[in-house]
């Protein structure tokens, strides 16, 4: 109980100050909308450049982590594909959308968060790596399944050429692979310019929770309820479940797998919308998932804590 009002209350009180001052007309979505831009476009991408600028790469990419996790996901999108489909009955690409929510957890908001909360920013490499193979393996999966399933779909080149042109203007994708060059070319900025990009950084979370929950006010719990419980039974159980199951099994240390562990918990992020938005297809599902998760999201997370070491 005590790690429930310590560490994962304050994180979704911001996530709630976002949503009542949205909801009371404080705050306009149309500032909602230029906060979101500034996270998502500016500091988060020089959060995650000026992490993965200084990580111990040899040390932080560890197969196990990647392997438990990136496993779990993966699994995660056929449970959702093949549920969708075989139990619900819907169509191939609303099936394809449907696990895709169950694949794309919120690893940077809330993850990051989390753990930053729970164990301190010393604790956070794993998260960083992590989050720097995340958007491109869950949207090389997304969008290659939806391509593939879509009648008439373009071949396979074409296919790759939108992912590439996807990833490329992505500017969480452009903070991670500037951050990853600097690594290893071993470049070093003057004080001036990486203290300014660490006081951008530091902003990067606690705006982007307020601005998250903002954001949720415009979605609404609606669509296929049964679906909705199955994206979250995938997401908040099944993923962290395999995650931990094959982190033990593998021997990872006990600070990569709480950080694997708990980026698995997390809810459908923002981008399982985004995803259903660009192919039309089971947006009411998704933006209900990605509200009604994030608020399961409390106490998922405060049960695999209490389960983790």
């Amino acid at each position: 109980m005590q790690a429930l009002l310590d560490v994962i209350l304050p994180v979704f009180v911001v996530v709630a100050a976002g949503y009542g001052a949205v909801w009371m007309r404080w705050f306009s979505p149309q500032a909602v909308d230029g906060l979101m831009k500034f996270t998502q476009d500016f500091a988060i991408p020089c959060l995650l450049f000026t992490a993965l600028s200084r990580l111990d790469l040899g040390q932080s990419f560890d197969w196990r982590l990647l392997l438990s996790f990136y496993a779990g996901a993966l699994t995660g999108f056929l449970l959702g594909l093949i549920g969708a489909r075989l139990i619900f009955a819907r169509d191939w690409e609303d099936a394809v959308v449907i696990g895709f929510c169950c694949l794309f957890s919120n690893s940077v908001l809330l993850g990051l968060a989390l753990t930053e909360r729970a164990y301190g920013a010393a604790a956070l490499a794993p998260n960083y790596a992590i989050i720097a193979l995340h958007a491109p393996f869950c949207y090389v999966i997304g969008i290659s399944a939806m391509e593939t399933v879509r009648a008439g779909g373009d071949g396979a080149g074409i296919v790759a050429r939108r992912i590439g042109a996807a990833m490329a203007r992505n500017p969480l994708v452009i903070g991670i692979a500037l951050g990853l060059l600097v690594n290893l070319s071993g470049l070093t900025f003057p004080a001036v310019i990486s203290g300014g990009l660490d006081m951008i950084a530091r902003a990067a979370l606690p705006a982007a929770l307020f601005g998250l929950g903002g954001v949720l006010v415009q979605y609404r719990p609606e669509g296929d309820l049964r679906v909705i419980a199955w994206i979250c039974l995938v997401a908040l159980v099944a993923h962290p479940l395999i995650t931990r199951s094959l982190g033990g099994a593998l021997a990872l240390g006990e600070g990569p797998l709480r950080s694997a562990v708990l980026t698995a918990a997390m809810a459908p992020g923002a981008n399982a919308y985004i995803f259903a938005s660009i192919y039309g297809r089971a947006r009411r599902v998704a933006a209900s998932a990605v509200l009604i998760g994030t608020g399961l999201s409390t106490l998922s997370a405060w049960v695999w804590m209490a389960l983790l070491p």
